[in-house]
This record gives C-alpha cells, sequence and structure tokens, in this order.
C-alpha cells in the first residue's frame, strides 16, 4: 500500500485516526480478554463451496507448528518476504497457534509497527507469550478471538494473515465479514493454505484448500484476488482484497 505523502492532509487525519483506534484497542486488550468459545466444525459445511470444514487443532499440536524442519517443508521465511511488509505496518495474525510467524512478523514491521496475534485458545496464547518475553518483542498484542469474531478494532490493519487457519474456521462467512471491517482501505487480506490441486502435498484433504474455493468462498463476501503467490513447497499464498 504507497505510503501517504506528508502533504496529503486527509491521508494523515484518517492515519491519526486509524492510530487512535489502535490505542484505545491495545488498552482494552490489556484490562481484558473476550470469553473463549471453541467450536468444532467436524461434518458442517461451506454454505457456499459445499467444502467440509475441517477441526481445529488442539494446543496438544503446537509442537508440530515450531518443529524445526518447517522452514525446509513450508519456507515461511519465503512467504513473508513475498508479502513485503512495509516497517510501521500493523498487521494481525489471526489464528496464530505457537506464534510461529508472529515473532517473525514482529520483527519485519519493526519498533513503529505493530502484530495483533489472535487466537482461540489461552494455552496458545500462553506460548506466544512466552516467545514474545523470550525475545524482548514489545510490539506484540495478544488477543482471544471467538470462534465467529477475531475480536479485531475496525479499519486500522494493513494486513491480516491467516497461516492454515481459514479452512477450520467454525463461522467462516461471518468471521470473514469481521476480518473485512478490520482491514484499512486499501488493506491485504492473506491466505496461506496447502495446495488441494497438489496431490504430492502430503496433507489430509480436508486441511487442503484450491485457489478456486478461495475465490468462491471470499468473493461471496465482497473480496477479489488480488494475486496468487506460488513460491513456496506446499502452500499457495493468496492475497486478497476488498472488490470496489
Amino acid at each position: 500500500m504507497p505510503r501517504p505523502e506528508y502533504g496529503d492532509e486527509s491521508v494523515t487525519r484518517d492515519t491519526r485516526a486509524a492510530r487512535v483506534r489502535l490505542r484505545l484497542f491495545l488498552l482494552s486488550v490489556a484490562t481484558s480478554l473476550a470469553a473463549l468459545v471453541v467450536v468444532d466444525a467436524v461434518g458442517q459445511h461451506h454454505p457456499v463451496s459445499g467444502r467440509v470444514l475441517a477441526p481445529t487443532m488442539g494446543v496438544e499440536g503446537a509442537a508440530w507448528l515450531d518443529r524445526p524442519e518447517r522452514e525446509t517443508e513450508e519456507a515461511p521465511s519465503k512467504a513473508i518476504a513475498a508479502l513485503e511488509i512495509a516497517p510501521g505496518a500493523v498487521v494481525a495474525d489471526v489464528g496464530a497457534g505457537s506464534g510461529y510467524y508472529t515473532v517473525r512478523l514482529a520483527e519485519v514491521v519493526g519498533p513503529t509497527g505493530r502484530v495483533v496475534a489472535t487466537d482461540l485458545q489461552p494455552g496458545m496464547l500462553d506460548l506466544i507469550r512466552a516467545k514474545v518475553e523470550r525475545q524482548g518483542l514489545t510490539n506484540v498484542t495478544l488477543v482471544q478471538g471467538r470462534a465467529d469474531d477475531p475480536n479485531l478494532p475496525a479499519a486500522i490493519f494493513d494486513l491480516i494473515v491467516l497461516v492454515d487457519v481459514y479452512h477450520e474456521l467454525a463461522s467462516p462467512q461471518i468471521f470473514v465479514r469481521k476480518l473485512r471491517e478490520a482491514l484499512k482501505p486499501g488493506g491485504r487480506l492473506v491466505l496461506i493454505e496447502f495446495r488441494l490441486e497438489d496431490p504430492r502435498v502430503p496433507i489430509r484433504e480436508v486441511h487442503k484448500m484450491s485457489v478456486s474455493q478461495v475465490r468462491q468462498e471470499l468473493g461471496a463476501d465482497g473480496f477479489q484476488i488480488d494475486r496468487v503467490i506460488d513460491v513456496l513447497p506446499w502452500q499457495h499464498v493468496i492475497v486478497l482484497k476488498v472488490g470496489t
């Protein structure tokens, strides 16, 4: 997203307003967390595409998220580099799990940026908190979300990332509408999902998605695919923006 020119007073006002909303949001997060609601989506289908909704990975799967070979198998560093995230950006890592991506995104946005990491499970948030403290990061905020709401403030995010998460959403349409509200004008929603089109990807089919499924499902809620970045061994990086 282009950086605002200093002489553009309307953009400056919008930026100031977004920063005020972010500060108020961070204050509310510091004082309270939303109640946890975990919904098992097994057996349910997406109302638009008919896709079977996958179950949510529990905290017991955190070790797999942090496995040493993940960089070799999934190349997350390539995914982050391909997104060309600007220093100072405000980013949401939704369904952040163990925080594998969270801490890496925090390093990219730097001290003038902010990463908001959300997850359904307090156990996952505890793991992220421990990582953040070990690494001395001061630009990460933790938020406990719900199955139908990531609990993000409106119109402050330059980028929202869901890594192997969207296919597990129990209420995908409601959730996606909340993500749309959280994006700044021109902001990006990024889904990183295992490629359904490739039978060689060693993941159960229920945990894969195709580009056509993403286009169909998110298109129903006003998103358009901006581009598909296929630089990873197993996954699509699908960049979406709100349609005009």
